[in-house]
């Protein structure tokens, strides 16, 4: 497990999501998670009722854990595309920046080439996103404003002195 975790703000998942339904929709997929390296599943947007996202996304990170093993095995440092075809469904994962896997599930009224390119642009965008929420982290922005942080400061102080 990383110590390095982020948080993210609702204001930073509804710009996720959005990215995330424009490129479902751009690539006729059925569904995206994004999901963390260790498992955990971020976000999702699409048609997912049907599906068990938190199971999903465990594998998912198992996959590309087992994944980066093979890589290392034959002289890479890691893969970062894989793909699952079946026979209905089909499954597109890209890394996103360098903590987070991108499942894009789609079916035959696409082409894995259209999955591809919106993936990779869409991967770009997330990156973005979360590079800049890794600079907030390491200057210490909390996202709060200073007045509200220190009232809160002074009302847990008033709590705990009495």
């Amino acid at each position: 497990m990383n110590n390095d975790s982020l948080i993210i703000y609702e204001e930073e998942i509804e710009k996720i999501d959005s990215i995330l339904a424009k490129m479902l929709k751009g690539a006729e997929a059925k569904c995206a998670l994004l999901v963390d390296k260790d498992g955990h599943l971020l976000t999702r947007q699409g048609f997912t009722h049907s599906l068990d996202t938190t199971a999903l996304a465990a594998l998912l990170a198992g996959s590309f854990a087992s994944t980066k093993e093979i890589a290392r095995l034959v002289g890479e440092s890691e893969f970062s595309v894989l793909f699952h075809q079946g026979k209905k469904d089909h499954i597109h994962m890209s890394l996103v920046g360098e903590r987070s896997i991108m499942a894009v599930i789609f079916d035959d009224r696409t082409t894995i080439g259209m999955v591809r390119l919106y993936a990779k642009e869409t991967a770009l965008e997330l990156g973005k996103i979360f590079s800049s929420l890794k600079d907030r982290a390491h200057t210490g922005g909390s996202g709060l404003s200073d007045d509200f942080a220190a009232s809160a400061g002074n009302k847990l102080d008033d709590i705990f002195q009495d």
